[in-house]
């Protein structure tokens, strides 16, 4: 609210937005009294409420901004900001306790109070949503302080008092979600901002109940048009809030009904029938009818009574179980004959206990402008503005990655807390890890974690923040997830046991050879990437076929096969430092050697031997000739032999085969992948480099 030049002090704008009518009041505090400049009333056009619930934002928004415009040009005040307050269609109450210890003890301020009650409200909010019995959302739209306690004894007033706990009793209010954001979102048609809201019990209280009456168990009753709003107060405080969904607008229905004439005329009727001897109207074939109003009250006679019953057990229930000593009334929908006396008569009480409360309740309310009357239609709305010096709006409004948000106000809200009501999930601020690989090793399960990913990067305003940065109104908060970083992966070279190697002897030459790993019943080389779920297993040799196969030589049963110098066979198992002779037959085949099979550096020579002819050295009876080829680009003579092999390179050709320097070994003949114990020619081009 803004200071006026015009008029001393802030000057408040408050919105009644009802049923059937909007009313706007504007005014200004001075000293205990509430100055009220100006107040309009604009009906809707249509009904775009029923029941106290906006059912068309858009027309109900028109008509707020109808409201603004003839108060805007009544008081010469640009009014952009508006208090209001919520009808409790669907309310819901909840009361708890709260303590605050001093240490070391100290004296009460006023600043303590307000964190007390708003702890009050915080607690309100856990025990209102730990139930979890529905799946709506719910906003706390309103609080007020039953009793204050100082050291555990019951006290009127904290402040100035020195304490070593202080508490309190709380009653906090709540709507649901659909209600509350009709009411936001209506409001801001009419380009209006929201600084204070309410609960309507709660505004109408400030004015029809003063503070020196509620020792009294007095109930306080708003009939607007939708609803009957109830508050009750007792030993000095509200106790408790409550509605029925069943106000003026049933009286109406009856007679739109009973006379057959559209509501609008109905409405007319039931307030004519408040004041007038006979009623006239229109029906719907627009023929002239005069009515006694005895005849009208009669006909909602039982609507009434109903609706009277419904309220007294209301009370009842929020009063213990027990009537109460008196009851106020105010709204427009209680003021039709024979309510009063028909709430008393179902409370049990004396008629002249239940009454209308308009001028009688307003001793320090000033009218200034000519000819306002003080009727119980305006305690409500006078009330919307007085809760504006009562507390601050409850709610603030912030963009959520571009979700709006309305977020309970408790002077210390972060980042986290827009997070969390807009069900942002929490492990998204933080680092995420890829999915773990899992997989078996020798009957054992093992697991390689996944890589972190990046933290969530967090702007408010556009400027980097984090989690704890508080937050204030209209802040536009952005929030990019946490990433999950890669998944875990790992080869079998990365699992430690197989660190060592086998080194083996094959006709005079020394190999070595990873340790062999079986991957599903599968012998994998080291550069396999395991898969989720693997099942690995390690053994401590080979047998002679698994090393002819990687070697690239098909054995046959014809062959000559010694391990150790004994005789041996396929199956035979070879261990670390063991020595492997065979002789090939005609028959047997040789093919490409595995990457992975690695010469060790000074080996002996090679002495194997392939029927048809083809010694390692050149046979009797055979001349032994020379061979020139290109060996990664330099001239290598081999000689000594009367034919040659791809693998009779590397005795001629320094190239470390221990030292790895990649995954494994590329062998090319002529720009094409060499086999093992491919024949060479002269001049043939051989490229030997460790693959990346």
């Amino acid at each position: 609210m803004a200071e006026s030049k015009k008029y001393p002090g802030k000057t408040v704008f408050g919105l009644d937005i009802g049923t059937r009518t909007v009313v706007g009041t504007v005014g200004y505090k001075k000293g205990n009294e509430f100055c009220v400049i100006a107040q309009r009333s604009v009906a809707h056009d249509s009904r775009a409420m029923i029941d106290g619930q906006i059912h068309d934002i858009i027309k109900v928004g028109e008509t707020v901004a109808k409201v603004r415009r003839v108060l805007e040009e009544a008081t010469t005040l640009s009014l952009d900001e508006v208090c209001i307050a919520a009808a409790g269609r669907v309310l819901r109450t909840v009361t708890c306790h709260v303590e605050w210890p001093f240490v070391p003890e100290r004296e009460v301020t006023k600043e303590d109070i307000y964190a007390l009650a708003s702890m009050g409200v915080e607690q309100a909010y856990a025990d209102f949503e730990a139930p979890a019995d529905t799946e709506a959302r719910f906003f706390c739209v309103g609080h007020s302080i039953v009793r204050y306690y100082l050291n555990g004894y019951q006290i009127g007033n904290l402040e100035g008092h020195k304490a070593k706990v202080i508490g309190a009793d709380v009653i906090a209010t709540f709507l649901p979600d659909d209600v509350v954001n009709g009411l936001y979102r209506t409001v801001e048609q009419a380009e209006l901002d929201i600084v204070s809201m309410t609960l309507e019990p709660i505004a109408a209280i400030q004015v029809a109940i003063p503070e020196k009456y509620r020792m009294l168990n007095i109930a306080l009753v708003d009939v607007g048009a939708g609803t009957s709003d109830i508050s009750i107060s007792k030993d000095g405080s509200i106790i408790a809030y409550g509605m029925i969904a069943k106000a003026g607008d049933a009286l109406t229905e009856v007679i739109a009904a009973s006379c057959l004439v559209d509501f609008a005329t109905a409405e007319q009727m039931k307030h004519d029938a408040g004041e007038m001897d006979v009623v006239t109207y229109k029906d719907i074939m627009f023929l002239p009818q005069d009515m006694p109003k005895e005849k009208v009250l009669e006909m909602v006679d039982d609507v009434l009574k109903e609706m009277a019953r419904d309220v007294a057990e209301a009370i009842r229930s929020l009063n213990g179980g027990k009537s109460v000593s008196a009851v106020f009334v105010v709204g427009g929908g209680g003021k039709i004959p024979g309510y009063t006396a028909a709430l008393a008569d179902e409370l049990g009480i004396a008629r002249e206990r239940v009454a209308l409360r308009g001028e009688e309740v307003m001793q320090e309310i000033v009218f200034e402008e000519v000819g306002m009357k003080k009727d119980s239609l305006l305690v409500t709305p006078i009330g919307i503005c007085l809760n504006y010096y009562e507390q601050s709006n409850n709610f603030i409004f912030v963009s959520f990655n571009g979700q709006r948000l309305k977020i309970y106000d408790n002077n210390r809200l972060s980042v986290v807390d827009a997070a969390i009501q807009a069900q942002f999930p929490n492990d998204a601020f933080f680092p995420r890890r890829g999915k773990a690989l899992v997989f078996q090793l020798d009957g054992s399960s093992r697991m390689v974690r996944g890589q972190a990913g990046e933290t969530a990067e967090i702007t408010v305003n556009g400027e980097a923040a984090d989690i704890h940065t508080p937050i204030h109104s209209n802040d536009v908060i952005v929030v990019k997830e946490s990433t999950a970083g890669e998944a875990g992966k790992a080869t079998l070279a990365n699992i430690k046991e197989l660190k060592d190697s086998i080194v083996v002897i094959i006709n005079g030459t020394e190999y070595e050879l990873p340790r062999p790993v079986w991957v599903g019943g599968e012998l994998k080389p080291m550069e396999y990437e395991i898969s989720e779920g693997d099942e690995i297993e390690l053994a401590y040799y080979y047998t002679v076929g698994q090393i002819a196969g990687l070697m690239g030589v098909a054995l046959t049963v014809d062959d000559d096969i010694l391990v150790n110098e004994k005789e041996a066979d396929r199956k035979s198992q070879v261990y670390d430092n063991f020595t492997v002779t065979w002789t090939l037959t005609e028959d047997s085949d040789t093919g490409e050697a595995s990457a992975f099979l690695r010469r060790g550096k000074g080996q002996a020579k090679n002495t194997r031997k392939a029927k048809g002819g083809r010694k390692s050295t050149a046979n009797a009876g055979e001349e032994a000739t020379s061979l020139t080829v290109s060996v990664n680009s330099s001239s290598v003579l081999l000689s000594g032999k009367s034919d040659y092999v791809f693998v009779d390179v590397f005795e001629y050709f320094d190239f470390d085969l221990n030292g790895a320097r990649g995954r494994h070994i590329i062998t090319k003949l002529n720009g094409r992948v060499a086999q093992f114990m491919e024949p060479l020619a002269e001049g043939d081009v051989i490229d030997v480099f460790w693959d990346d």
